[in-house]
Order: structure tokens, then sequence, then C-alpha cells
């Protein structure tokens, strides 16, 4: 249970870095003049990588009953 919980907070760290480092990179490339459909795609990946970000933390956060 450990080990995968480990795992867990291990993921969840790589694809916070990823959506940091594609904020940057997003950032730069609406600075100034780039490929549309690129950037598009970038955004994508960034929401996709947020989705996955909530759905690690959800399974990382015990449930509180209040």
């Amino acid at each position: 249970m450990l080990a995968d919980r480990d795992s867990l907070l291990r993921r969840l760290h790589e694809l916070r870095s990823e959506h940091r480092d594609l904020d940057t990179v997003i950032a730069r490339l609406e600075s100034g003049p780039t490929d549309q459909l690129h950037l598009q795609r970038l955004k994508k990946r960034k929401l996709k990588l947020k989705d996955e970000i909530a759905w690690l933390e959800s399974r990382l956060l015990p449930d509180i009953i209040a």
C-alpha cells in the first residue's frame, strides 16, 4: 500500500512539473507570432494534465465524512 502511494506521489510530482513547464512555454508562445494549432494543442495537453492531477489528488486524499 505504501509503495502504491509513493508511486502516485511521484506521478503527481511529474504531472505538476510538466504542467508548470507548459505554462512557461505557452506564455512565451503567446507573446510573439506562433502557430495557433500548436498553441491550441499545448493548451489541450495542459488541461488534460490538470484533470489527471485532480484525479490523482482525489486518490491520495482520504475521504472525510463531515
